[in-house]
């Protein structure tokens, strides 16, 4: 329950927007630019904040980035790390998962790879309070759904 000076001090969302940006290649053009700007929102701070932010991951990681726009020209920012499917591309070696998974396989990893993933995301917002098992079995699931099989050990 909130008190009621967390009330009182709330403001008035304007918008909340939804972007896909590479770690640490914010610049106020698009897809940043016309998002951010429609809500006349400080795009430089906003590109200097996520940059810092995400120095730590390698260029061109898709990181999602959840931006809640107030009605006084302010903002904040929450960054989730890159998307299962692509830590699974990666960690797999392919470009796309397969045409027909269940059907055609794609590719394989392994049971650690999966643990690895699920240790990375455990620290997203949504998923710090699952556990690790469970976050691998959405993994593996995820994988299945995308031809790729996941096996104790590679030949």
């Amino acid at each position: 329950m909130s008190t009621l000076k967390e009330i009182l001090t709330r403001r008035p969302v304007a918008a909340t927007i939804r972007l896909t940006v590479p770690a640490g290649e914010a610049r106020p053009m698009p897809p940043v630019g016309p998002a951010l700007g429609q809500y006349r929102l400080n795009l430089m701070a906003f590109c200097k904040d996520f940059n810092a932010r995400t120095q730590k991951y390698k260029k061109d990681t898709p990181m999602s980035v959840t931006v809640t726009a107030f009605k006084d020209n302010t903002f904040e920012f929450t960054v989730k790390s890159p998307s299962v499917t692509w830590y699974l591309k990666k960690a797999a070696g392919i470009e796309s998962g397969s045409g027909r998974p269940g059907h055609e396989t794609a590719s394989k990893i392994t049971l650690k790879h999966a643990y690895e993933i699920a240790k990375v995301k455990q620290s997203d917002p949504y998923c710090q309070y699952m556990s690790l098992e469970s976050i691998c079995k959405s993994i593996i699931g995820t994988a299945n759904s995308m031809g790729i099989q996941v096996v104790k050990e590679l030949e």
